[in-house]
């Protein structure tokens, strides 16, 4: 059964919260923040089958932000991955739900952690779905404080080289990073153009606003021959009035009444 991407949005956040809260795990400002590019992601672009995780013919996520994890499994067990009980052994010894996004959940590609891995992973897993002439694309979702690691910018040179227009790279640009807003740490204006100088076609839509989202990936690729970035401006903690711009809650979990009041907010 289908669920409107509105509907889930809502979902993984509460379920997001919960998991968070019981595990006294934290990066829950950046789970809200992306948790609207997922459901899109989840109920309308990408090719997959809950039910057979390793069907040939998916289109592969990668989450390179892989803290914020709990946003993905919580996707993932609402499309029907795996059970939505299992949800609650997040971060609980001998639980496959690690804080940081594991492989060994179905539906999850590749388990990140240091910030800087995924992009260049999904260049390969791009490169490779065109060395064997394949139809499935490869989304990588980046937070924008990962933008300062070397390594996404030699991955960003790397793939108009290969032309690798199967690649899609999405940038959950809250303007927040772990100690700090980004415009102090290590400033990434102007971004699109940026990536536009390093040959990507590029887009920047409101990352909360789910119609622009779809329509910004349903003509993916953008151009012939140009990897294609979406540049999503959102808003670290969306969705919950105490936790939005707030950098406190990059690494703290919620207490007993703050989830209620956050749950409460969030309504049903």
């Amino acid at each position: 059964m289908s669920i409107p991407s509105v509907q889930l949005a809502c979902a993984i956040r509460r379920q997001a919260l919960e998991m968070v809260h019981a595990a006294r795990a934290s990066h829950i400002g950046g789970v809200l923040s992306m948790a609207d590019l997922l459901a899109v992601l989840y109920t309308e672009v990408l090719r997959v089958r809950p039910g057979e995780p390793q069907w040939p013919e998916r289109d592969r996520f990668i989450l390179s932000k892989g803290h914020c994890c709990a946003g993905v499994y919580a996707a993932l067990a609402l499309r029907g991955f795996f059970p939505l009980e299992e949800l609650m052994t997040y971060g609980c010894d001998g639980s496959r739900l690690m804080t940081h996004i594991s492989h060994k959940v179905p539906g999850v590609e590749f388990s990140t952690g240091s910030l800087g891995h995924g992009l260049p992973f999904g260049c390969g897993k791009a490169l490779a779905a065109k060395r064997q002439h394949k139809d499935w694309r490869t989304f990588v979702m980046l937070s924008d404080g990962e933008l300062d690691e070397g390594s996404n910018w030699e991955a960003i040179l790397f793939a108009p080289h290969h032309r690798l227009d199967n690649l899609v790279t999405i940038v959950d640009y809250n303007k927040i990073q772990s100690l700090g807003a980004i415009s102090q740490v290590i400033e990434l204006a102007p971004l699109a153009d940026k990536f536009r100088a390093f040959r990507w076609s590029v887009r920047e839509v409101d990352g909360h606003d789910h119609k622009a989202i779809g329509e910004g990936f349903r003509t993916i690729p953008w151009e012939g021959g140009k990897p294609s970035c979406l540049i999503a401006h959102t808003i670290k903690g969306k969705g919950v009035s105490f936790m939005e711009n707030e950098l406190v809650w990059h690494y703290r979990s919620p207490d007993d009444a703050q989830l209620r009041a956050a749950l409460d907010e969030l309504g049903n």
